[in-house]
């Protein structure tokens, strides 16, 4: 009984584990930009501005890729703005 249990619970973790994985990646498309570009500017005060700049900087460089359809840079990018932002 304990031993069906356990090995119930470990398949339910290897599944549900790539679901969240995914939701966490992000998309390198236009909804994806708009929204962070959103969040990058409602970031005001002196205080963000050092972070805001770098997010500015990954964001240019994904929009750059994204163009030039690189949607590997375009994601590291993105990921770079969001880190960028979160500091």
């Amino acid at each position: 009984m304990l031993r069906s249990t356990l090995v119930a619970a470990a398949f339910a973790i290897v599944f549900i584990h790539p679901a969240f994985a995914q939701d966490a990646m992000v998309k390198c498309d236009d909804a994806s930009m708009m929204k962070m570009q959103t969040e990058m500017d409602a970031m005001t005060g002196t205080a963000m501005k050092k972070k805001k700049e770098m997010a500015m900087k990954e964001m240019d460089m994904a929009k750059k890729a994204m163009k030039a359809n690189k949607t590997d840079d375009c994601t590291m990018h993105l990921e770079g703005a969001m880190k960028a932002m979160k500091k």
